[in-house]
């Protein structure tokens, strides 16, 4: 409403809702800090689960930040930035939303005590910025290079992102899944590493124990053989990929064929028959002994198929037809008279397994794949679910660390070191940035405080001595070791993390408090009625 000589104008419309000022900021910090809340109590290896139950009363029990977030509901707009923040974090990096989640939580809670003593927003949005680059800065030069190739500590890193889960027992077996399948597709691009992990396919059946998940070097694809007649299993196999089909084609436009005797009949019966056989004898003349057929396979085509011993699988997904190309190093081909014997793909072995109560071909001891399955295993389907979450975590922290070939200590070591450098850097700022560039550094703290809330040991205690070895030379690499309760060096025990990790949460959060922080005025419109009048 606005005032013209003292007459009232209405410029929004009637039921709009509208707070500004401190109520606006307030109202944001709080809804923002309740996500925060709602996650913070998962971090580190002794963190809480969490059973979310959506509308049609399906359960999910996982303590992974991102799918949390994912899963509930939530109506507030600044609740719904810290959602769409984690979910950047977790498009880039895979990792990491939980941290990045709580930083965020904590800037707005500590920025909120420096507003109430007067301190513009605005001085607080500077001084976060400016200690945001400073913490890059610092990151690099706490990081430490490794070697790609150097499986051991890759196993570490992948470890180190699954100590968190409720099945950590599992963790090594997972971590050299995880290391052997994004070393087996990586991809060198002059100085570049690529690793696109669309081409690490994850298959999920419930049974058997998580000791039991397996890594195939090669595809699986979830159909089966068409033909009972047609062998199901086959070593040295040379592989076919037909993106067309295997059917008499109708022709594009109506046509009308005069019958008039018996023999005609036959005769357009065996034409058609000569052209499914025609196809199949090119297969066999260039050696195909597997077929993976996109689209349909014609009931006689299958015939002449089985008589030739060929194994063939129909209606396969474009996708997985991709894969198959990536093992085998086929060619998928689109017009089956133009294959030759070098578009056929090579496996050791293809054979038709039952995986509980499924049939499903698997394409396996493929020379050098660039696409591989995980085939995850497990008694029942949360636990199933879970592993596929733990596995996925593994697989982008290594492609973090590949990609960008830097780590850091884990355990909170690293946000302590980078909590007292930044506050030595405050004091060469000045003003009142200073105060907003001590608040950031106190708010980094808020990760092994919660580290070890979270394991039940004091943190105050705890951050105190955490404090004191990082004021000690070489105490850089010291975090909270979860087990005894005790400040250790983490890089000794083996607690790594990828630097793009902490980098990318560190950022994540730092714009999504600042964005918050800016905002002092929010105007919802009226919302719809929901019933009308009959």
């Amino acid at each position: 409403m606005a005032q013209l000589s003292g007459v009232p104008i209405l410029v929004l419309k009637e039921g709009t809702e509208r707070k500004r000022g401190k109520n606006a900021q307030k109202n944001n910090i709080a809804a923002a800090k309740a996500v925060t809340e709602a996650v913070r109590t998962t971090l580190g290896p002794k963190g809480m689960d969490k059973m979310l139950v959506d509308s049609l009363g399906d359960v999910t029990i996982t303590n992974d930040g991102a799918t949390i977030l994912d899963t509930i509901d939530v109506e507030h707009p600044a609740a719904k930035m810290i959602i769409e923040i984690a979910k950047t974090q977790d498009e880039k990096v895979g990792d990491g939303t939980t941290t990045s989640v709580i930083i965020a939580g904590e800037l707005l809670n500590l920025a909120e005590e420096l507003m109430e003593q007067s301190v513009h927003p605005t001085i607080i949005f500077r001084g976060y910025r400016k200690a945001l680059l400073k913490s890059k800065e610092i990151l690099k030069e706490l990081a430490t290079k490794i070697d790609i190739n150097d499986k051991e500590t890759l196993i570490k890193i992948a470890e180190t992102s699954m100590n968190s889960k409720y099945f950590a027992g599992a963790k090594t077996h997972f971590a050299n899944i995880a290391v052997k399948a994004v070393t087996q597709i990586r991809e060198e691009r002059g100085e570049h590493q690529i690793i696109d992990l669309d081409q690490i396919q994850i298959i999920k059946k419930e049974g058997k124990s998580l000791l039991d998940t397996s890594i195939i070097d090669g595809i699986i694809v979830d159909k089966e053989v068409v033909h009972p007649m047609m062998p199901k299993s086959i070593k040295n196999a040379k592989i076919a990929l037909i993106s067309s089909s295997l059917e008499v084609e109708k022709t594009e436009f109506d046509a009308e064929i005069k019958v008039q005797t018996p023999d005609q009949i036959n005769k357009f019966l065996e034409e058609e028959s000569n052209m499914l056989k025609n196809r199949v004898s090119k297969l066999n003349e260039i050696g195909a002994n597997i077929v993976f057929c996109q689209k349909g396979v014609d009931d006689k085509a299958q015939n002449f198929l089985a008589k030739d011993g060929i194994m063939t699988v129909r209606r396969v997904k474009r996708s997985d037809m991709e894969k198959l190309a990536r093992a085998t190093n086929a060619k998928i081909i689109n017009n089956i008279f133009d294959i030759t014997a070098n578009d056929l793909g090579n496996a050791g072995k293809v054979e038709e397994k039952k995986i509980g109560e499924d049939n499903m071909i698997f394409v396996s001891d493929c020379a050098d794949p660039k696409a591989v399955s995980i085939l995850i295993r497990a008694g029942i389907e949360h636990v199933v679910d879970e592993a596929e979450r733990m596995i996925n975590d593994a697989l982008c922290v290594i492609k973090a660390a590949v990609e960008v070939p830097y780590i850091l200590p884990g355990g909170g070591a690293s946000e302590i070191e980078l909590a007292k450098r930044l506050k030595t850097y405050a004091r060469s700022i000045g003003g009142r940035q200073q105060l907003a560039i001590e608040i950031y550094a106190n708010a980094l703290e808020i990760i092994p405080k919660t580290l070890v809330e979270n394991a039940g040991y004091n943190p105050v205690d705890l951050t105190v001595e955490l404090r004191s070895k990082h004021e000690a030379e070489e105490g850089s690499s010291y975090g909270i070791n979860i087990d005894t309760g005790k400040p250790d060096n983490m890089i000794q025990l083996g607690v790594i993390e990828p630097l793009l990790i902490l980098s990318q949460a560190i950022q994540s959060a730092t714009e999504v408090a600042s964005m918050i922080l800016k905002i002092d005025d929010v105007i919802a419109a009226s919302g719809l009625s929901k019933g009308g009048e009959d």
